[in-house]
C-alpha cells in the first residue's frame, strides 16, 4: 500500500515538517478521507505561538478544517450522521472535536458536549465509528467545491455563537451587530449575521487590503480600520456614530486579542449583548472594569466551538449562499509541501491572506 503524508510540527515556533505513515487497515466502521482542502485556523496560529492552554502530544499534526472525499470505507460504514448514503467518492467534512458520549457533560448536557471533558480532536484523514462512536461525519452536497466544504467548520462556530445570543434573548431580527475582528472568523460572522437576521453589520479590524475591503463585500455596511482609528476611544466613537449615538445591539468578539473586550462593552447599547467567541487560546488576560458590565445592564456570552448538531447548519448555508457571496475569494491556495505550507502559516499570521486554505490535492479541491 501506498505511504501517506503528514505534515507534523515538533513544538511552538518549529518549522514544519513532512512524513509518511502507512496506509491504515479500514475496520468495518471506518473510513480514510483524501483532503482536497484544508483552512489554516486561528487556533492553529496560537498553538504555535504557544498559547495553548494545555501540553500537546508534540509532535503533532494540525488542521482540522477540512473538506475531502472517501478513499475507502469498511462494510458498515454506510451514512453519515444526518443519514444521507456515503460510499467511495463522495464528498465529506468532519469536525474537529468529537465528544465520548459518555461523561458529564455528554449525558447530562448534550446540548454542551462542546464541553466534552474526554474529547478527541481530529485531524486529517482517518475516521473509525466503532473506536470513537460519538464520532459525526457530513457529507457535502455532491457539487460543491472541497475549497468551500473546508469553511463549513469555522462558519459553524459563528453560527452557534449567534444562536447562543438568540436563545439568551440578546439577539434578535433587524438587530446592529458590531463584529470586532477582520480575519477569517470576522469575515465568516459578517456573513452569518446577515443571515441570521442582522439588519445592520459593522466590522472593525484591519488591515484594509485584503481583510476590510472583502468584509465590505460580504456586506459590512461600513468598517473601521483600527490601524488608521489608532486608539480605544476613537474606535467607540467611530462605531458610535455609525450605528447612533446609543451603540449597537450586539458585539461579537472574533480577533482573540485580550483589548477587544473593554472596547467592545462601550460600542455597546445599554442593555446590549456582547459574545466573545475569539478568546480560543489563552492569549493574556483582559484589563477590565466589571462595574461597566453592571452599569451598562450588559449581556455577556462565551462561545467555544460548536456541538455536531450545529455542523449541517454551516454546511446549508454555505451551499445555500454559494452564489451570493465571495467565499472563495477569502481564500489564498499553498501546495501541500514544507515551503507551502510554512508560507501558508507566516502569511496568515502577517494577515496578508483572510484564510490561507493548503491543497495537498489541487484537482479535487474545485
Amino acid at each position: 500500500m501506498e505511504q501517506i503524508r503528514v505534515c507534523t510540527y515538533d513544538g511552538p515556533g518549529a518549522q514544519p515538517v513532512i512524513r509518511t505513515v502507512p496506509w491504515p487497515k479500514i475496520p468495518k466502521k471506518a473510513a480514510l478521507i483524501k483532503v482536497g482542502a484544508c483552512g489554516v485556523c486561528g487556533t492553529d496560529l496560537h498553538i504555535l505561538k504557544g498559547h495553548w492552554p494545555k501540553q500537546l502530544p508534540w509532535p503533532f499534526t494540525l488542521g482540522h478544517e477540512i473538506g475531502g472525499v472517501l478513499v475507502e470505507v469498511g462494510s458498515e460504514f454506510k451514512e453519515d450522521f444526518m443519514s444521507k448514503p456515503l460510499n467511495v467518492g463522495s464528498k465529506v467534512m468532519i469536525p474537529p472535536l468529537m465528544p465520548c458520549g459518555r461523561c458529564y457533560y455528554c449525558i447530562h448536557y448534550p446540548e454542551s458536549a462542546n464541553k466534552c471533558l474526554t474529547p478527541v480532536y481530529y485531524e486529517y484523514v482517518y475516521v473509525d465509528l466503532e473506536m470513537l462512536p460519538g464520532t459525526k461525519i457530513y457529507k457535502l452536497p455532491d457539487d460543491m467545491p472541497l475549497r468551500l466544504g473546508a469553511l463549513s467548520e469555522p462558519l459553524t462556530s459563528c453560527i452557534r455563537a449567534f444562536n447562543r445570543a438568540t436563545r439568551s434573548g440578546g439577539f434578535t431580527w433587524g438587530d446592529t451587530v458590531v463584529i470586532q475582528g477582520s480575519g477569517p472568523i470576522g469575515i465568516l460572522a459578517v456573513a452569518a449575521a446577515q443571515e441570521m437576521g442582522a439588519g445592520r453589520v459593522i466590522c472593525v479590524g484591519a488591515p484594509e487590503t485584503p481583510r476590510l475591503k472583502l468584509a465590505r463585500k460580504f456586506g459590512a455596511e461600513a468598517t473601521v480600520d483600527i490601524e488608521e482609528v489608532k486608539t480605544p476611544e476613537a474606535r467607540i466613537k467611530a462605531v458610535r456614530d455609525i450605528v447612533g449615538g446609543f451603540g449597537a445591539d450586539l458585539v461579537m468578539d472574533c480577533s482573540g486579542h485580550p483589548s477587544a473586550g473593554p472596547e467592545g462593552i462601550e460600542m455597546l447599547r445599554d442593555g446590549g449583548t456582547y459574545v466573545e467567541m475569539g478568546q480560543f487560546t489563552d492569549a493574556g488576560s483582559i484589563e477590565t472594569s466589571w462595574h461597566r458590565i453592571c452599569t451598562k445592564d450588559l449581556n455577556v456570552l462565551g462561545s467555544w466551538g460548536f456541538t455536531g448538531n450545529d455542523l449541517p447548519l454551516g454546511v446549508d448555508m454555505l451551499y445555500r449562499t454559494r452564489n451570493k457571496y465571495p467565499w472563495l475569494e477569502m481564500q489564498s491556495l499553498y501546495p501541500f509541501s514544507e515551503e507551502g505550507i510554512s508560507r501558508a502559516v507566516a502569511d496568515a499570521m502577517a494577515m496578508k491572506t483572510v484564510k490561507s486554505t493548503i491543497v495537498p490535492w489541487p484537482e479535487l479541491a474545485e
